[in-house]
């Protein structure tokens, strides 16, 4: 296997399309009527040497931070590539939770960089421990990669323990990286992690939270000394990102407070319809995290779910993510942020599987 294999992102474009999509984990897509002054926005000429200027000015207001602080990138996963091209080189570590989403494993294999994971269990509701951070670094450690919100749970991270993890990671000469991409999916958003220091860089984007996958609109929040390496980074990656979505994703901002509405009311209908199947659903145990727009069931009694999940899409045509992808196979995620009728749908085809199922 190549060692900078991402298993996931190979079955997500690569699996049958399903009638009931429980599998992703975006919000519902916008149309271009949910942006407002779109069309008028669309130009194929503009500066964006180092970011569309009036796009940065928008994340860092955004998020709290100066404009000299954001670095704009391809998406959530563009912007932890950067991340990583920018600060590993061959033989560092990298501390990883597990369970946890494969590509933040994948890349910095693909730099030559090593991961050494630690545990976010079941049993402690996959809530961070810095103990077990400490514990999983080396003297090679660079840099501790986190997701708050959790991927798969959708746990948001105990700020307290983000800032213990801060101080390890500054006593010993590296940074935390903390995907927050699906931060304002939260139920209560709480403050980003950049606010915690410079030992802390903190990636995110449009996608998951917002519906607006199209834009590829990521960036990255950091001290000024780690984004002056990480524009030299993007010279080598793909320079510059589309002024055309850069464009785009301004008019998003300036309606991002409507955006976000419309993410909460769809969450607000649809998480109550996930909460009250799976507490009528013996077969699965789970940790509810009041939010997100996933969640990371265990079946009981079953040891690897791809079998249940394979079954799933083949008989009744749903998709749901088997948990091996996250290394904890017993377990399966499952999204909630799509049209609701579809999860209705989707809910029901789950039960009646998980009824007849017979490992």
């Amino acid at each position: 296997m190549l060692r900078f294999h991402a298993p996931y992102m190979e079955w997500a474009k690569t699996r049958p399309a399903a009638r009931f999509d429980l599998a992703i984990s975006n919000m519902l897509g916008c149309s271009i009527e949910d942006l407002p002054g779109a069309a008028d926005a669309l130009a194929l000429g503009g500066r964006n040497d180092n970011g569309y200027a009036p796009l940065l000015e928008a994340i860092a207001t955004h998020c709290g931070v100066r404009p000299a602080q954001v670095t704009p990138g391809q998406g959530a996963s563009g912007a932890n590539f950067l991340v990583f091209a920018a600060l590993l080189s061959p033989g560092d570590d990298v501390v990883v939770e597990q369970p946890g989403y494969d590509p933040l494993l994948g890349a910095p294999r693909l730099l030559g960089a090593n991961t050494v994971r630690f545990e976010r269990t079941f049993e402690d509701g996959f809530a961070l421990d810095p103990a077990r951070v400490s514990a999983a670094m080396t003297p090679r450690t660079k840099l501790i990669v986190i997701t708050s919100p959790h991927n798969p749970s959708s746990v948001t991270a105990d700020p307290a323990a983000l800032r213990q993890i801060g101080e390890i990671a500054a006593a010993r000469g590296a940074h935390v990286l903390v995907d927050e991409v699906y931060l304002d999916a939260a139920s209560a958003t709480p403050p980003t992690a950049a606010a915690l220091g410079d030992a802390f860089i903190v990636t995110s984007s449009l996608t998951k939270s917002y519906g607006l996958a199209g834009l590829r609109c990521g960036w990255i929040l950091s001290s000024e000394a780690v984004a002056a390496r990480l524009r030299r980074a993007r010279d080598v990656v793909d320079g510059t990102g589309s002024i055309v979505a850069e464009r785009l994703s301004v008019v998003a901002f300036e309606h991002l407070d409507a955006l976000h509405a419309r993410a909460r009311g769809l969450l607000a209908t649809n998480m109550p319809l996930v909460r009250d199947f799976l507490t009528r659903r013996p077969e699965a145990e789970w940790i509810d995290p009041r939010g997100g727009t996933v969640v990371f069931p265990r079946l009981r009694g079953v040891k690897d779910t791809t079998r249940f999940a394979e079954r799933l899409l083949a008989e009744r045509e749903t998709a749901i993510v088997p948990g091996r992808f996250f290394q904890a196979p017993s377990h399966f995620r499952l999204g909630f942020s799509g049209p609701t009728e579809s999860l209705r749908g989707g809910l029901e085809a789950l039960g009646a599987a998980l009824s007849s199922y017979t490992d």
